[in-house]
């Protein structure tokens, strides 16, 4: 018997497996459905190119996009220990402090305002440049600065400033807007997913045990109260059951969270009646409130080799890889998009509302063109969308992939913002400053460029960035699925703990909010008092 069940070893549950097992008497049992991060394109930063074209992840993609002309687009999920956090770009940002204040004011999380939530990122993290109101050291979570970054970074910052966008050194600090590098999830010049963060250094704790490769089908509930999981024994076959004395923690993400929720009959009794699977509870925001930023991009021909494009050539790699073996600089010391920043689409909002991440090449992820020559790449997303979108289950098999439905651009209001953004891309493409590096647009291209035209290659050519939550919103009402500490609503000792409780999409990358959430998580489940609320210098009595 185990005390704790944590089902899913993404960056919550990483944080989870650590907190929770810090007291020797709390036994803990974290079961992933991925196997160990020991891929070593995992650990080297520029791996993540490889990353989005299936290493260590579901192959899964969505339902046509019914707003994007039918569009399918793949959708990277990861399945392997670390979760997300072992496969992403590594960029660490938060959001803004009204995202939180958001959540606590407007969705009813009592608990989670941005003074409340600021003490767990700073204790999560083990930040290389700052000790001040907005950053700590010495937590587990490696936090650093680029080291392999390009001239054309530098332009490209210039050129936002001939537009008025500042430089910004911190978007984690007093102000988001601006450009500037991001800091990055790296330590040492090599990732510091959840995994090696707060996994790793645990892995003697006799009281935490992590069991990989091994898929769990069903929560099982038994009188209103989760008891423990049902696994399938690989050797026979037959499913096996699994006790928890305490609780089970469902830690899967936001579209395997809701998934597994499903399977075990808690969801939409209507809804989980039509694949076959009998309602344990009616649980109607299971699956629910899902969104996500949608990713446009320009691409353009550089005038000489100013980004890693032509690293993609056999003499080429190897000399990146003796470069980051010996020194570890180069390209694979990159995460590729380590240069980006926040502004404004709709100027009169109180809050940037699109971010740009500049790729040092052309076709880093999977799907988007690579050119010929060297290239460069500026990612836009719009990062409030209102649209909201599904998870369903396809049939009662575990094993089938579920309907991704993150139903883009149903609010047209997120299509006008999202092409905003891509024009604000486009013009600081054009500035003076990066004229000695760019040579021409390829991408959208400079014959696009009505509204029209621009949604049909959206329509094209759009990705994910990869940040899904929402799907197990946190709050109050007969639409929320956990209550503010985590509980779902109506089921004893089961709780839900990663971005799927996340009510709206921070405006940022996601991997940092769900550590936090990881983080607090763990204060809630084990009935700490939650740390002191953030009192800034501005604030304090002289």
């Amino acid at each position: 018997m185990t005390d704790f069940i944590i089902v899913g070893g993404g960056p919550a549950g990483c944080v989870l497996a650590n907190r929770l097992s810090e007291d020797p008497a709390n036994a803990v049992l974290l079961l992933e459905a991925g196997g160990r991060d020991r891929h070593p394109l995992i650990h080297m930063p520029a791996g993540f190119a490889k990353m989005t074209r299936g290493i260590a992840s579901w192959g899964w993609s969505t339902v046509p996009q019914k707003h994007m002309k039918d569009r399918v687009f793949w959708y990277t999920q990861a399945k392997v220990i670390g979760g997300g956090s072992s496969i992403n770009a590594q960029i660490y940002t938060r959001g803004n402090a009204s995202d939180y204040d958001g959540w606590a004011k407007e969705e009813g999380c009592e608990g989670w305002s941005y003074r409340e939530v600021l003490p767990y990122f700073k204790r999560a993290e083990n930040n290389q440049r700052y000790a001040n109101d907005y950053h700590g050291y010495g937590g587990p979570l490696g936090v650093s600065n680029p080291i392999a970054p390009l001239p054309i970074c530098e332009a490209y910052f210039q050129a936002a400033q001939e537009m008025g966008i500042p430089f910004n050194p911190d978007f984690n600090g007093a102000s988001q807007e601006g450009v500037g590098y991001y800091q990055l999830t790296q330590k040492d010049a090599k990732r510091s997913s959840a995994a090696v963060a707060y996994l790793r250094p645990v892995a003697d704790r006799r009281n935490l045990t992590v069991r990989t490769n091994l898929l769990v089908t069903r929560v099982v509930v038994e009188s209103g109260r989760a008891v423990g999981v049902e696994v399938v024994d690989r050797p026979s076959g037959q499913p096996q059951l699994i006790r928890a004395e305490r609780e089970v923690i469902v830690s899967s993400g936001a579209i395997g969270s809701p998934k597994l929720l499903m399977q075990s009959g808690i969801g939409p009794a209507d809804h989980l009646k039509s694949v076959g699977i009998a309602p344990v509870h009616d649980l109607p925001g299971v699956g629910s409130n899902m969104q996500d930023h949608l990713d446009l991009f320009v691409i353009a021909e550089c005038t000489g080799d100013h980004t890693y494009d032509n690293y993609a050539k056999l003499h080429r790699t190897a000399w990146a890889g003796l470069q980051y073996l010996l020194l570890k600089k180069g390209p694979a010391a990159s995460s590729l998009f380590e240069t980006g920043g926040f502004w404004y689409a709709d100027p009169t909002t109180g809050w940037p509302d699109i971010q740009f991440h500049l790729g040092l090449g052309s076709g880093i992820e999977a799907g988007v063109e690579k050119l010929k020559n060297p290239g460069v790449t500026l990612n836009s997303a719009y990062l409030r969308p209102r649209s909201r979108g599904t998870v369903r289950l396809a049939s009662a098999d575990p094993a089938t992939m579920p309907l991704i439905d993150p139903n883009y651009w149903a609010d047209p209001h997120d299509r006008d913002l999202s092409i905003k953004g891509l024009r604000l891309a486009r013009e600081i493409m054009r500035q003076n400053a990066l004229k000695p590096y760019v040579l021409r647009e390829v991408l959208p291209g400079p014959s696009l460029e009505s509204d029209d035209d621009l949604f049909d290659y959206a329509c094209r050519s759009a990705k994910t960035d990869h940040h899904p939550v929402g799907t197990c919103r946190m709050g109050h009402g007969e639409d929320a699925v956990v209550t503010p500490d985590l509980k779902v609503r109506g089921i004893e000792a089961l709780r839900v703990c990663d971005s799927s409780v996340m009510p709206r999409v921070p405006s940022s990358n996601t991997n940092a909010p769900t550590i936090m959430v990881g983080e607090k998580g763990a204060d809630l489940i084990l009935g700490r008092e939650p740390l002191p609320p953030a009192v800034f210098a501005s604030n304090r009595a002289a």
